[in-house]
């Protein structure tokens, strides 16, 4: 467009206290401080600045761009990215359980009165009832901790690798930790093992290769600067063909030989034997426990299906120097945390209560007919509500997720959603954007509406947001 053309366009565009009189920016007012009225005003005006400078001809700039009943969509939604969170709800239609950026294990309708009980009031997280005096805000998830996987003592931090970076630190700053260099794991956002050891103050010392490790290497690698052995459970990939590892109990009797701590770091553990349930075999943190092991740590927000924490198990002794570090202090978990932490915990003293009442474990069990079921269902109401796309119940696969089980694939039912009238990518893209997002998969050239992650409460909004993307893109 002309400069001169373009620069009477901009003057056209009204001004902010103009628009402040009109009754319905009063109504606004109403609702919100005055600071954010105007600056939605003011980016929403912005917004229609921008589109002039970018329109390519004048003809695409309407007199009913400048009008207040087309503005006023725009004030609204830039009012509404200053109000409302940036944290929101979101549907996991993926199909993987333990989603790392959708906020890995959702929690229990158990946990979730617990964390308003103690989050509403006062609560005695500090404060022994018994003594009247201070108390110690750990005691409250240590006993049933220690009853469930048998161990002499416990600590809970804000997440594993917290617990990692502490147990390390008190173990074994200024001293070697032995590891096998096929055990050298990478989680997500980069955090590495060598990364941590280094700011834990301990010194890395590797042994063996990426395929093979002997309990030579380990033994021949010990000198009188070694401070601890470290076994790391790769849960999140597999090395295979041409192998071998040492087993926990070897190592633990290699560390009692030497009078040396053994320490296993299993990431993603779990407190149920998962491969009666049809999946892949995971060490249980019980079964770490009995072979003797000094310290074990793993996740509270994965297989576990609590909140995010690091959990620290083992023997009494170091349980204990473990508290008494100062950095305890810099990693511990609040009352929140505590109170779903608890209460996760109290489900496990049922197998079938667990199993039943956390949502992971229950995504992870679900029969295939009962997904089946639900995904009729969910094809019926999309076919009934939607329009511009074909919609179809396929049979396909879901993950476990969360660094746990990288090479189980989970057999499961979907909707699958190919619209007839644009892209797999616009579609994807405006559920995405829907008030709860959908955040979904593209499979075999469709969307993908895992049922095995859709929460059943969830369907109405599911076929509303698809309903109201199918028109977005179609218009």
């Amino acid at each position: 467009m002309p400069q001169r053309e373009s620069s009477q366009l901009l003057r056209k565009i009204p001004k902010v206290d103009e628009l402040l009189m009109a009754a319905e920016i009063k109504e606004l007012l109403d609702v919100h401080p005055p600071e954010v009225v105007r600056e939605g005003i003011r980016n929403g005006l912005q917004r229609l600045r921008q589109a002039i400078l970018g329109a390519e001809k004048t003809e695409d700039i309407t007199e009913e761009s400048f009008s207040l009943s087309n503005l006023l969509p725009l004030f609204k939604e830039e009012i509404a990215k200053q109000v409302n969170p940036n944290l929101r709800r979101a549907i996991n239609a993926t199909g993987v359980v333990i989603h790392t950026n959708l906020g890995r294990s959702p929690l229990s309708e158990r946990a979730l009165r617990e964390i308003e009980e103690a989050a509403k009031g006062y609560s005695n997280l500090e404060y022994d009832l018994i003594k009247g005096a201070r108390g110690s805000r750990y005691v409250h998830v240590e006993e049933i901790l220690l009853r469930l996987s048998k161990a002499e003592g416990g600590l809970v931090v804000n997440n594993n690798a917290g617990a990692v970076l502490l147990a390390l630190n008190t173990l074994a700053v200024g001293r070697e930790v032995i590891v096998s260099r096929g055990e050298l794991v990478e989680i997500g956002g980069a955090f590495r093992i060598p990364d941590v050891m280094a700011k834990s103050g301990g010194t890395l010392r590797e042994v063996g290769t990426t395929n093979k490790v002997h309990l030579k290497d380990y033994e021949e690698a010990i000198s009188d600067k070694t401070g601890l052995l470290l076994k790391v459970h790769t849960s999140n990939y597999r090395v295979v063909g041409f192998t071998s590892e040492i087993s926990l109990e070897e190592l633990v009797q290699l560390g009692e030989k030497h009078n040396l701590p053994v320490m296993n770091d299993l990431g993603s553990g779990c407190l149920i034997d998962l491969s009666s349930y049809g999946m892949e075999k995971e060490p249980t943190v019980q079964e770490a426990i009995k072979t003797g092991v000094g310290v074990v740590t793993f996740s509270g927000d994965k297989l576990l299906g609590g909140p995010q924490a690091g959990i620290i198990l083992g023997k009494k002794d170091l349980i204990d120097m473990i508290k008494a570090n100062p950095l305890n202090r810099a990693l511990r978990i609040d009352k929140l945390t505590l109170a779903a932490l608890e209460s996760t915990l109290i489900a496990y003293l049922s197998e079938a209560e667990a199993i039943k009442e956390i949502p992971t474990l229950r995504m992870l069990t679900i029969p295939l007919d009962e997904l089946q079921k639900r995904a009729k269902r969910l094809q019926q109401l999309l076919a009934k509500e939607t329009d511009g796309a074909a919609i179809e119940a396929i049979k396909t696969t879901s993950q476990v997720g969360g660094g746990a089980l990288p090479l189980h694939d989970l057999p499961t039912w979907a909707v699958a959603v190919k619209p007839t009238t644009a892209s797999l990518e616009a579609l994807e893209a405006a559920l995405r954007n829907q008030a709860p997002p959908i955040i979904a998969r593209i499979t075999d050239d469709r969307i993908c509406l895992d049922l095995r992650t859709i929460l059943a409460d969830e369907f109405t909004l599911i076929v509303h947001g698809m309903a109201q993307a199918l028109r977005k893109i179609s218009t």
